[in-house]
């Protein structure tokens, strides 16, 4: 292409009477030249992502051992087997305390994985401590849990999600469980404490501590946290 270019008759005027065509076309080669060789220089020592880095997931550290909780939703199992269901709930109330005394050191390892073994324990409180226990649902509450507390973090399946919010008040963690109640009943009181309300707010405060304190104690985090949330939402306005 140069030589070619070079061939064009020495005293070729551009039809205005700028500098020789030649000249012109010259100093495009020379700059396209360059740029193109520099582009693709830089596409070749770019590195590319990889598909699987793009789309990999990370399911989190272990929990640990979880041998403790279950063997005792094995003893669970085994009495819930026998048909004395009043007997398996209160065993399961050792798995409970055992599960939240080590909630503080537990949860911050892995939320995610945490809160697929709580919700699971929540599930197996919740059918045991129905006003009349479902011999099935038991059963399959209580295999579910084993489950989970063979693979907390559900077979490294990404288990995201996202905060849910009640009125500008956070209910759920980063992953989307629910926060324990009693942590949002500690903040309601603490908000409360400080908060100056009218009779007819403090009113409608009592009653949503009530609400959320009676779901609390049912083990019912999601529906606690919603109504101790619009409290602190209307003690924070």
């Amino acid at each position: 292409m140069l030589q070619d270019l070079w061939t064009l008759k020495a005293g070729a005027a551009s039809p205005s009477g700028g500098p020789p065509m030649r000249n012109i076309l010259l100093s495009t080669v020379l700059i396209i030249v360059p740029v193109g060789v520099f582009a693709a220089g830089y596409a070749i020592l770019s590195p590319a992502t990889p598909a699987s880095q793009a789309a990999s997931t990370d399911s989190g550290p272990s929990l640990g051992d979880m041998t403790p909780f279950t063997t005792i939703t094995t003893d669970v199992q085994k009495v819930a087997e026998t048909g004395d269901l009043a007997a398996a709930a209160i065993r399961i109330t050792d798995l409970e305390t055992a599960w939240d005394d080590q909630e503080k050191t537990l949860r911050p390892v892995n939320t995610a994985a945490w809160g697929n073994v709580d919700t699971a324990i929540d599930d197996v409180l919740t059918a045991l401590r129905a006003s009349t226990p479902d011999q099935t649902t038991v059963d399959q509450t209580l295999s579910s849990l084993q489950n989970a507390l063979a693979d907390p973090a559900g077979s490294g399946a990404p288990t995201g999600g996202s905060v849910i919010m009640v009125q500008g008040v956070a209910t759920t963690d980063a992953s989307g469980h629910a926060l324990p109640c009693e942590t949002m009943l500690d903040m309601f009181r603490t908000t409360r404490a400080s908060a100056k309300m009218a009779d007819a707010q403090n009113a409608t405060l009592d009653t949503l501590q009530a609400k959320g304190t009676e779901r609390c104690n049912a083990d019912d985090d999601t529906r606690a946290d919603d109504f101790l949330a619009q409290g602190i939402a209307l003690m924070s306005n």
